[in-house]
């Protein structure tokens, strides 16, 4: 997708070797413009399947997820909490994710009122790393009985090894950039 390679390189920049700064567009300030074009390029990418809910974890992914629902009429969008609260449902999914940006690992969960039986499951969200984040949905969608019809990924970071995992478990994966390399400030697109 070349308008989201071309912000990236305009708005992105690198922390060390492997972290990408996309916050001013993608994950603190969000570029609204540039959130619909990506939901379009999920439904043409996913158009083949047929999705009921549009899986994410929050808070990254929410935006995302909303935006995309709309090109697949409006279907529910689900996300996987990150902390637990009072008004939280008792009936939970859960699963375990490591955050390669935060390096720790945390429990996700889901309430079992809004992941049924059957269901046909796409998860999107924003970055792809480890492949953690892809499998802890997966792992929920499993417990659920659902079916996990795809990932849209808005950015991968080719040179980690997430996406290789998520693609050797079966997944229907589609990534918008996949980054290759980030070596010397330079970012290589696959």
């Amino acid at each position: 997708m070349e308008l989201l390679k071309s912000t990236i390189l305009e708005d992105g920049y690198i922390l060390g070797d492997d972290i990408l700064k996309v916050d001013s567009f993608l994950n603190h300030q969000i570029d609204v413009k540039l959130f619909n074009e990506i939901g379009k390029e999920f439904k043409k990418l996913f158009s083949d399947v047929k999705v009921d809910k549009i899986l994410t974890i929050e808070a990254s992914g929410i935006g995302l997820a909303c935006v995309t629902a709309q090109y697949f009429d409006n279907v529910p969008v689900v996300f996987a909490k990150k902390t637990e609260s009072l008004n939280l449902d008792k009936d939970l999914y859960y699963s375990e994710v490591y955050s390669f940006t935060k390096r720790k690992s945390y429990k996700i969960m889901v309430s079992k009122k809004y992941i049924k039986e059957g269901d046909n499951i796409l998860i999107i969200d924003d970055f792809l790393a480890n492949g953690k984040a892809v499998l802890g949905l997966k792992d929920i969608i499993d417990q659920a009985k659902a079916k996990l019809v795809g990932a849209g990924i808005v950015i991968e970071k080719g040179f980690q090894d997430g996406g290789d995992l998520v693609r050797s478990q079966g997944i229907n994966l589609h990534s918008l950039a996949i980054i290759d390399s980030m070596e010397s400030g330079k970012i290589k697109f696959r």
